[in-house]
């Protein structure tokens, strides 16, 4: 068996999330479907995490398996026609059969964006707020969330993870005219956590929680001591790291 990585962009505006559902519109049926048609053959890929119904995706890979080689130039021109327009095959390239998209990933980033101003390009894009926010405070927040390692107070209940520890790597707000983006990087991530974060943090920058209050809810470990979740059309994963080997054989 011979094992692809596919390297994909996505709006994901009009999908009900990246996981295939029933009576649901998803980006991996559709890349699915893409891929069945040009191969002739039953498609299901493998991708490198599950994104939530409105998130979108900068950087997603995703893998598949075929008994024989296949054209990966050909391959990525005939997805990029099959897809709709808000789904992007960027490359097609082979991998060392034991690569999991999913479980050989090192590493996630995403991009959380809120607009202080209306903009109707940035709808569906960005979460508009127009609230004063205290960008000071929301970054000593974010640092204090790398002190951590036990993220259940972010994660969706009764979820079938094994642990809900993260090695948090990076976590900081920067502001760039009306737009606040808060970029995020660890080696996992649980469901809902970064829109959970971002709403909590954004409840600090409010003043209507203090630091303190930020350790004791981490340490809660309980959902219901957390903000809001901050709405998915703010989200975008942006980056899917792996080891070296992976791209240079």
């Amino acid at each position: 068996m011979f094992r692809y990585f596919i390297a994909l962009q996505y709006d994901g505006s009009n999908y009900h999330g990246w996981q295939v559902q029933e009576n649901a519109h998803s980006v991996q049926a559709e890349i699915n479907q893409a891929l069945s048609t040009f191969l002739q053959q039953d498609m299901m890929i493998t991708g490198a995490g599950r994104t939530d119904t409105g998130v979108h995706a900068r950087q997603m890979f995703a893998h598949f398996d075929l008994d024989q080689e296949v054209d990966t130039q050909l391959l990525q021109f005939k997805l990029n026609a099959l897809l709709p327009f808000d789904i992007a095959c960027d490359r097609v390239f082979p991998v060392p059969a034991e690569t999991h998209a999913r479980f050989s990933a090192t590493s996630r980033t995403y991009e959380y964006w809120i607009t202080k101003r209306k903009d109707p390009f940035l709808q569906n894009k960005a979460w508009y707020f127009s609230g004063d926010l205290d960008l000071e405070l929301m970054n000593q927040g974010a640092a204090e969330l790398l002190k951590h390692t036990d993220f259940s107070c972010f994660s969706k209940s009764h979820t079938d993870t094994y642990t809900n520890d993260c090695d948090l790597m990076f976590a900081e707000w920067k502001q760039t005219d009306d737009l606040l983006i808060f970029t995020i990087r660890a080696n996992r991530f649980l469901r809902n956590m970064v829109r959970a974060i971002v709403g909590t943090l954004v409840t600090l920058g409010q003043h209507k929680i203090s630091l303190n209050d930020l350790t004791t809810i981490v340490e809660s470990k309980d959902r219901s001591n957390a903000g809001s979740s901050a709405p998915a059309h703010g989200l975008y994963l942006t980056a899917v790291d792996y080891p070296r080997e992976v791209f240079h054989g």
